[in-house]
Parts: C-alpha cells; sequence; structure tokens
C-alpha cells in the first residue's frame, strides 16, 4: 500500500511540474517582462497552502490553480500580478491563510485581488436572498477596484466549466445556467469573444448533451461541403488581395453548437434552415498604423467588386467600434451559388483585441491603455450608479444588469455632434438619464432628427437627439414601463421611492394636526377607522394618499372618529386587533417535505408524475424533453424544460433547489403538445393536414385553428401524444406535405412565430 502511495505521489508530483512548466513557458512567450521569480514563489506558496487536497475529479486540487493561471495569461494575455493572483485566487478561501499573510508576501496588488476573488465566492446569505445575484453584486462592485478581478473570474469559470463532467447532474444544470445568464455575457461584454463562445457551448452541451451531439455530427457531415464553398468563394478573393500586396490571412468562421441551437429555438427553423453557419474573415497586417482603417475600406471595395454586398448588412465597426472594444468591417456578398455569405474584415490589432478583449488593448500601448477603457469605464460608472442605490430584490437587480449586458448597441449623437453609445430598442428618455439624472427627471420630450417626439419614442442608430426639458415636470410612474435601460430603470424608481416617502411624511404630519386640531388621540383604532372608511390596506397608504391630496381630511372624517362605537364596529376591533381570522388561517398544516436524495436521479414514472411531481405550465415539458426538477416554497417538485426562462432564472437564483431528473414514462401517459404549421393555401389543404394526424397516425386532435391570408395558411394544433418522439413523427409527416412550407412544436397555443 505505501509503494502505491508512493507511486501515486511522484505521479503528482511529475503532474504538478509539468504543469507549472508549461505556464511558466507559455508567459515567457507572452511580451510581459519576465517576472518568473515572484510567480515561482506564488507556486510553491499554493501548492503547500492546498497540499494533499484533491478536486473531485481525483486529481491534486493546486493543478487547478495553474489552470486558472494559464487560461489568464494564454487566452486572456494577463501579466505576471494576474497569474500570481490566479495560483492564489483560493488560498483565503479554503485555508488558514489570510489577506494580510498574501500582502505580507507578495505586496499589496496581489492581496486586493486575491480579497477581491474571495469576497466573489465566499459570503452568507439571508434563506430570501439570491446567492447568485448577491455573488454578481459583489463581484461587480470589485470590478470597479480592479478589473483583474473579474478577468481572472472568467478564467476560473471557463476551467471549472471544462472540468465539468465530474460534478453532480443537478450541480451541473445549476453552474451551466448560472454561466449562460452571468458568465458568457459578462466576457461578451469584456471582448473575450473566444471564451465566451466556449462558455456557452460548453453551458449547452451540459444542458441538452444529445442535441449538443446532433448539431456537432452535422457540422462533421457538411465539414466537406463547407470546405468547397469557402475553397471557390475566397479563390477570387485571394487573387485581388494578393495584388494589393498586403500581409493577409483568410479563416472560415463556423457558427458555434450553441448560436446554431440559439437560432433553431428563436426562429423555429431546423439545422437546414440556417444559412450563415460558415462566415469568412480576412485578417490583415495594414502598412502603418495610420493607414489601418484605410485599409479595411479598401479590401471591402476590392471584394464587392467581386460579389454583390447586401444593401443592408454593412456593420461598421471600424469608426464605431462597439462598446467592448471590438472592431471590424462586416459585409454579406452573394456568392455564385446564390448563397449570402458574411465577410469579417479586420486587422491583426483588431482581430487580437476581438478575441482577446480589453487585456490586448494593453499590448499595443504602451502606457497600460487606459485611454481605450474609455466605454468600459463608462459601462462600470453605470453599474456603480445601479449598485450604489440598490433596489431590495437581488433579482430584479440581475435582471436589470443583464438589460446592459446582452443590448446591442446603436450610435447616437448630441445636437453639439457629439457620439453616445446606447443599447439597442432604448428610448429618448433613456438617453436623457444616460447624460444626466435631472436631464432625465425633468424631460418632458426630445427632437429627434429636429422632429419632435414624445418620451417613448425608440432611437435608431444615427439619430441626432435632443432632450427637451421643464422645472416643473417631475418623473411619472409609467415612465417604468418604457425606459429600457438599468441606469434610466434604477434613477426612476429610486426618485419615485424618494418621492412617495416625502409625501407619506407630509401626510403624517398633516393627519396628526388633523387629530390634535379635532382633540382626538393618534390611536390605532382611530388610524383603522379612517382606513376602513377610505378603503385603504394600512396607514402608510392613508398617509400617502392625504400626502397627495387624494384624500382631504374633513366632516366626514370628523364624524367617523367622533361617533359612539356600536357593539358591532367593537367586535370588528377586537377581531382586528386580537387577529382573531389571521390566526385561524396561520394554523394551517404546512405541506409535508418530500423525502429527496439531491444526489441522485430522480426517476419520472407515471404514478409519480400522477402523484408527486406538478408538470410547469410555462413550458408544458413532455417525456423526452431535457427537464430539470426544482423543489417550490411548498416542497412541491416542479417540472421544467431546461431551457424554459423560468427555469434559467431559478438555476442562477436558487441552484441549491435543483434536481435531476429523468423521464421513465414508456408511453402510457398522454401530454399536451401544440404544432405550428404554415404553407400555401389551397383546396383540401385541411384536409391532408388533418388525415396525416388522425388517420395514418392516430393522435387526437384537442384543438384546431386555422387562418388564411392572401394565399397564405398559418395553423395552430393541439394534440395529445405519449413522448418527443411522437411529436417528430408528427412534423416529419406533415413536412412531406407538399403545401406545407413549415411545421414546428410550439410551447403555448397563442405564440406568436417570427421569420
Amino acid at each position: 500500500m505505501t509503494d502505491e502511495r508512493q507511486v501515486q505521489e511522484q505521479n503528482d508530483e511529475k503532474l504538478i511540474n509539468d504543469a507549472f512548466q508549461e505556464l511558466l513557458d507559455r508567459y515567457l512567450e507572452s511580451k510581459h517582462r519576465k517576472k518568473v521569480e515572484i510567480i515561482t514563489k506564488a507556486f510553491n506558496f499554493a501548492r503547500q497552502a492546498h497540499k494533499g487536497v484533491r478536486r473531485r475529479s481525483g486529481e491534486p486540487y493546486i493543478l487547478h490553480p495553474i489552470a486558472v493561471a494559464r487560461i489568464a495569461c494564454v487566452e486572456i494575455g494577463l501579466g505576471s500580478t494576474s497569474i500570481c493572483s490566479a495560483l492564489l485566487h483560493d488560498v483565503v478561501e479554503d485555508t488558514d491563510y489570510t489577506v494580510e499573510d498574501i500582502e505580507n508576501l507578495f505586496g499589496p496588488k496581489i492581496a486586493q485581488i486575491v480579497d477581491g476573488l474571495t469576497k466573489i465566492s465566499g459570503g452568507i446569505f439571508g434563506d430570501r436572498a439570491s446567492a447568485q445575484a448577491e455573488n454578481f453584486k459583489k463581484l461587480l462592485l470589485t470590478m470597479n477596484d480592479d478589473i483583474r478581478v473579474i478577468l481572472i473570474k472568467i478564467a476560473d469559470r471557463l476551467h471549472n466549466m471544462r472540468t465539468l463532467g465530474s460534478m453532480l447532474p443537478s450541480k451541473q444544470y445549476k453552474i451551466a445556467g448560472e454561466t449562460l445568464y452571468i458568465y458568457a455575457p459578462l466576457a461578451n461584454r469584456l471582448g473575450l469573444n473566444r471564451i465566451k463562445t466556449e462558455l456557452e457551448d460548453l453551458s449547452f452541451k451540459y444542458e441538452h448533451p444529445e442535441t449538443y451531439q446532433q448539431i456537432q455530427d452535422k457540422l462533421k457531415a457538411t465539414q466537406a461541403e463547407r470546405d468547397n464553398v469557402f475553397e471557390e468563394f475566397t479563390a477570387p478573393i485571394r487573387e485581388q488581395l494578393d495584388k494589393m500586396g498586403l500581409p493577409y490571412r483568410i479563416l472560415a468562421r463556423v457558427k458555434s453548437p450553441y448560436s446554431i441551437w440559439n437560432k433553431m429555438q428563436t426562429k423555429h427553423i431546423t439545422f437546414e434552415e440556417i444559412y450563415d453557419i460558415l462566415a469568412v474573415r480576412i485578417i490583415f497586417t495594414p502598412r502603418n498604423e495610420d493607414e489601418e482603417l484605410n485599409d479595411c475600406f479598401n479590401i471591402y471595395v476590392c471584394i464587392s467588386k467581386l460579389y454583390k454586398p447586401h444593401p443592408d448588412r454593412l456593420r461598421d465597426w471600424v469608426s464605431h467600434p462597439k462598446a467592448n472594444g471590438y472592431q471590424a468591417l462586416h459585409v454579406t456578398l452573394m456568392s455564385n451559388k446564390g448563397q449570402w455569405i458574411e465577410v469579417q474584415i479586420r486587422s491583426e490589432r483588431m482581430n487580437d483585441v476581438a478575441e482577446q478583449g480589453f487585456a490586448a488593448h494593453w499590448k499595443y500601448k504602451a502606457g497600460g491603455g487606459s485611454e481605450d477603457e474609455g466605454e468600459l469605464s463608462k459601462w462600470l460608472k453605470t453599474i456603480k450608479e445601479i449598485l450604489d442605490d440598490p433596489q431590495p430584490d437581488a433579482l430584479d437587480f440581475l435582471d436589470t444588469i443583464k438589460l446592459n449586458l446582452f443590448a446591442s448597441e446603436i450610435f447616437v449623437f448630441t445636437p453639439k455632434g457629439e457620439i453616445k453609445t446606447m443599447p439597442q430598442n432604448c428610448t429618448a428618455l433613456d438617453f436623457a438619464f444616460s447624460i444626466h439624472t435631472f436631464l432625465g427627471s425633468h424631460c418632458i420630450g426630445a427632437k429627434v432628427n429636429h422632429k419632435l417626439v414624445p418620451l417613448s419614442h425608440k432611437l435608431q442608430s444615427g439619430d441626432q437627439v435632443e432632450i427637451l426639458t421643464s422645472k416643473s415636470q417631475r418623473v411619472q410612474p409609467s415612465w417604468i414601463n418604457f425606459a429600457t435601460t438599468a441606469k434610466a430603470k434604477a434613477k426612476i424608481l429610486s426618485i419615485l421611492k424618494r418621492e412617495r416617502k416625502e409625501m407619506q411624511m407630509k401626510g403624517e404630519d398633516m393627519l396628526h394636526d388633523f387629530l390634535q386640531q379635532e382633540e382626538l388621540a393618534a390611536s390605532e383604532e382611530n388610524i383603522k377607522k379612517l382606513c376602513d372608511l377610505h378603503k385603504l390596506k394600512n396607514a402608510d397608504e392613508l398617509a400617502l394618499q392625504i400626502g397627495q391630496r387624494v384624500i382631504t381630511l374633513g366632516e366626514t372624517d370628523r364624524n367617523e372618529l367622533k361617533e359612539k362605537p356600536t357593539p358591532t364596529s367593537w367586535k370588528k376591533y377586537i377581531a382586528f386587533a386580537f387577529g382573531g381570522s389571521k390566526k385561524q388561517e396561520e394554523k394551517q398544516p404546512e405541506p409535508q417535505p418530500l423525502e429527496i436524495d439531491k444526489k441522485k436521479i430522480i426517476k419520472l414514472t407515471p404514478d409519480a408524475i400522477q402523484k408527486n411531481y406538478i408538470i410547469a405550465d410555462c413550458c408544458k415539458p413532455i417525456p423526452g424533453d431535457d427537464v430539470l426538477g426544482y423543489i417550490d416554497d411548498n416542497n412541491r417538485i416542479i417540472i421544467h424544460k431546461r431551457h424554459c426562462p423560468i427555469a434559467n432564472q431559478l438555476k442562477t437564483s436558487f441552484g441549491n433547489r435543483l434536481l435531476a431528473v429523468q423521464w421513465e414514462i414508456g408511453k402510457a401517459l398522454n401530454f399536451p403538445v401544440n404544432v405550428y404549421i404554415k404553407g400555401i393555401d389551397g383546396i383540401g389543404v385541411l384536409n391532408q393536414v388533418t388525415q396525416v394526424i388522425s388517420q395514418q397516425l392516430n393522435v387526437n386532435i384537442h384543438k384546431l385553428n386555422i387562418e388564411s391570408n392572401d394565399g397564405i395558411f398559418e395553423g395552430r394544433i393541439q394534440l395529445f401524444v405519449h413522448d418527443v418522439d411522437d411529436v417528430n413523427t408528427i412534423c416529419n409527416n406533415l413536412k412531406k406535405l407538399e403545401n406545407l412550407k413549415r411545421v414546428t412544436r410550439i410551447e403555448n397555443f397563442d405564440d406568436t412565430i417570427t421569420d
């Protein structure tokens, strides 16, 4: 046994030394100053601190910090401070060492980053708070101190996702859901395109393993065809670029499995109907730094003479970089085979920034890239403002931030011609708040391209916007309905809350004065009488309405308070004071919790489905769908589809309540399912559809809705089926009908389908 242990220890030692040596080699290849000594010191310290500890996969724990440091160095392009911080990132949380120990040994900068990373991971949360939303809040707060905290945290998450296979399925759903909800959009916002794509693909792989594999197989099967298209399409382009004399390389960019699946879901189309799986990327080295922009447009002019460009699909991210620093020229060209192909034109510098994000700027700036971080600083400032005045609900906060994380950008001009980056679908009101809170709160309208528009007017890229204000204008509650940016929503809610408080206090003073004047006591009984008289729930509502002058205290109130109480009103008061009926309600027995072993996969048998579980109404899963279980507040288990929007929120907010579940139903039960059809109208089409479903497949149609307009018909059919295989058989058989051009399963009978 001792010999075995010795062999194991020697193998571990070699594994660890090889991993660290590889990290050092890759670091020495980079352009950073070569601070090998401090990195080695951090490695030896972390190795000692984690000695004897293993990960769930069985490997020595120290391999995780080495892997995170490698991602930070190689894939994000960070230097020695970040590499040391990554090596030490779990020391304070998992061992007896403190931040002070780290500071004494490695200095304040590394200690501050390690402290930031520890704060994100640790922390105690109340039962009602969402741990993930609170974590996210901390994450954003630490970003203000040092952007490297978030970059190392993303590297940490990427390595955890790469090794997610050793975790329990319920943990996999939680971590994958959280990754899609928080970390992938964050990586995108910081310009880490390659990492964002990998995080999305890994999340997709663990949440929908079969679908992921199907898409991978289809990509493999169509690879040769794509290679031919690429070669044919790029041959004339290469000829022209050779004549221009610029060093260049042309790459084929294939859409990621997650992007393909996402498009299939949102557009309700099949893999075969996605036409932009292939894109072409031209990466060139400019003659000199000043010519970079001109070279981009010269290449565009050159290739648009070869192929016709799509008039609406030129995207100029060169003159106006995205908020995450991304620069490129995107043009969509018509190939000789009648296929639209997107071509992305970027310099080597732009490509580095696209792949590595803001960290790549530092490679091109002697002073450390502070100028190029303008947009990032603005974004962090917005988040800081929201954090300074957060709403009580952590989940709302998460959604508010996500509004800005996911949004595409448009460019809007001020009256003086300054350019502002705003999220897509933003309104004139959002623009006002983005400039200044005072401007937003006193905004009465706007002039867009010199035409008067209301506050709710949606802005388009290139609009010139002038905000009109009035000192008498106040924030209206209805504004929250059309504000779209996180900053505007947070400010409106904050102002409304403050004004409500002020009105309430004013109302309390007016009520107090009235009672004093009438020589009446400000007792609970008198307040209750006034609330009943005006049909209000509580004293706060009463004070608010008095303050807003909705209620004017007068003779009616005086009479109500001064009349002698009748026996019935006394009874009413006694019931109120001692809470008669409420007490009885509270004594109702609590539902008994089900005994569940979260570590095991729960089998969904016909008996269990009917007795113990609830099929979620939001996504209506059926056997064969990828599903998970969620234990709600009443200890009931709700079954959701894994990609259902509600399930996505649960994954990021209540990950500890998730269960891994598996269908074991066979053909025992029937489930309702909705199918959408669209096609060319003709005599007997409906008859053909019902024949396929009812006669050929012997399936019962429960509900049917068909509408025809200008020779095109749309239909929705609700059927009862046993499982997903039944739905696929129905859809495949319907697709064989000549007049039907689109057949797809939808979640709700009335879902709107957009092409």
